[in-house]
């Protein structure tokens, strides 16, 4: 089965043709085009701002055109990610979809569903004439998922809704009112290289084939980063047998919790049997620790490999592997305002070595609490500046704040209730939407998120329920005919 015969069909068909655009953050050219020839093909009003995001828009259904206008937003990039032996360029090849029984999956890459899944809904809404609703805007943002970019860009007038429905979230059966607010934490760190000693052994260490997931949404669910665990495991070997390090890499993008991790190191030659033993009582035991989590099926191992030439000087990577063992990651609080939500997090997610022999960090912080999410971006600070790193900040964006009193929640929960005979659960997420920003830039605008069931997103697993985004297509159009 293709996904093109699933229902609703028009919302699938939108999505089979959104995979077939190249759009990872930051590289969305291609996605813009799309979207604008798809409009002017539909014979549908389209404008493109100074950053990238797109707006289209829709009038009235005859009848209702005093009713209020309604943005539909989604972005239009998505993370790419994919496994480590997938051959996949993201800037060229389209994403192959498999139905998978009642789930939508990618062949080895994510999906894109996050936030594809929302772009299609909006576009199937423009198409679909039988359909009750007001006028319509729908707006898709650029680079949602590092900066927010087309969020922050956003230009008083570019759309003049004053509710606004965000179709980016995860988790059919709940209205999102609420968001964290984040902060990416950048730690350059300089160091020289030296001869490698003859008498050593060198191993490609590596932790491979981690769940990883979203930054966010799944930083409380217990998972290793293999980052974190690399580096553990250099630390203590290093106490054990006096390691080098010569190269390591780990991670790629701020918001995924990394799930691969390897190192060139070497021990001393005459320490190769006792070091290979450690390792493999290391993997035993971070198996151990993270089989709920993670599932048997990850890989820590050591394997021979060929001598470098040159090694980072000792002294700063001791430093780094101390340091980034001793970096602040995953839950640090929990809210007191909302019982069972994530106040404060951290995701050390990614490790580079540069051109210009600068060793780049990247640590992604997120709080409902502003003033929390600054205050653990300057512990890594202070952390890192012990070492000798220069460190900066990027990417901040404020949280969203709840409203229980909004108006367009009371209408969609009583939509949740008479087509699905329950009450959907009302929450505020530890993850990143773009509604505080556009709050910031158009006070006043009541709104909602919410989105079909998908499941480890920001990782090659990601995957949507068929049956969900069924449900949540008759609830956005639910939701539209009452407020029409």
């Amino acid at each position: 089965m293709k996904i093109t015969d699933l229902d609703p069909k028009l919302v699938w068909q939108c999505f089979d043709e959104i995979t077939k655009v190249p759009r990872p953050t930051h590289h969305l050219k291609k996605m813009e085009e799309f979207l604008v020839g798809w409009a002017e093909k539909h014979n549908i009003p389209v404008k493109v701002d100074a950053v990238g995001n797109v707006c289209m828009t829709k009038p009235a259904t005859p009848g209702h055109e005093n009713a209020p206008t309604v943005i539909l937003q989604g972005h239009q990039d998505m993370v790419a990610e994919k496994r480590g032996d997938k051959k996949h360029d993201f800037l060229t090849d389209p994403i192959t979809t498999i139905v998978d029984g009642d789930w939508v999956k990618a062949d080895g890459t994510t999906l894109g569903a996050d936030n594809g899944m929302g772009v299609a809904s909006g576009m199937a809404v423009l198409l679909d004439d039988s359909l009750v609703h007001g006028p319509i805007e729908c707006l898709f943002t650029v680079d949602e998922e590092q900066g927010l970019i087309g969020a922050n860009g956003i230009q008083p007038g570019f759309v003049t809704g004053k509710i606004l429905l965000n179709l980016d979230s995860e988790d059919f059966g709940q209205i999102v009112i609420g968001c964290a607010g984040g902060k990416v934490t950048v730690v350059k760190l300089p160091f020289t290289r030296e001869d490698a000693p003859k008498d050593y052994a060198y191993y490609r260490v590596c932790i491979d084939h981690m769940k990883g997931g979203h930054s966010g949404m799944e930083i409380g669910l217990g998972r290793g980063n293999a980052n974190k665990q690399l580096c553990r495991l250099l630390w203590e070997a290093g106490r054990k047998f006096g390691i080098v390090l010569a190269d390591i890499d780990g991670g790629n993008l701020a918001n995924a919790i990394p799930r691969e991790c390897h190192a060139i190191a070497g021990v001393p030659a005459a320490k190769k049997a006792d070091f290979e033993k450690f390792v493999a009582e290391f993997s035993d035991m971070i198996h151990s620790e993270f089989l709920l989590a993670e599932g048997p099926d990850f890989i820590c191992e050591a394997k021979p490999a060929d001598a470098p030439a040159k090694i980072i000087a000792r002294e700063t990577a001791d430093k780094l592997i101390a340091t980034v063992f001793g970096c602040p990651n995953g839950v640090q609080d929990m809210s007191n305002a909302v019982p069972g939500l994530i106040e404060t997090s951290c995701n050390l997610a990614s490790i580079k070595i540069l051109p210009s022999d600068e060793i780049k960090v990247e640590v992604h912080q997120r709080s409902s609490v502003d003033s929390r999410r600054d205050e653990i971006a300057d512990r890594v600070k202070a952390l890192f500046e012990m070492i000798g790193a220069t460190v900066t900040f990027d990417d901040a964006y404020v949280g969203w704040a709840p409203n229980p009193e909004s108006p367009v929640l009371k209408v969609a929960e009583q939509s949740f209730e008479t087509l699905f005979g329950e009450k959907p659960r009302v929450e505020a997420l530890h993850a990143g939407l773009e509604c505080g920003l556009f709050l910031e830039k158009m006070p006043g605008l009541d709104m909602i998120s919410f989105g079909p069931t998908l499941k480890d997103i920001h990782s090659p697993s990601e995957k949507a329920n068929i049956p969900s985004v069924k449900k949540y297509w008759e609830f956005l159009c639910d939701i539209l005919k009452r407020l029409a």
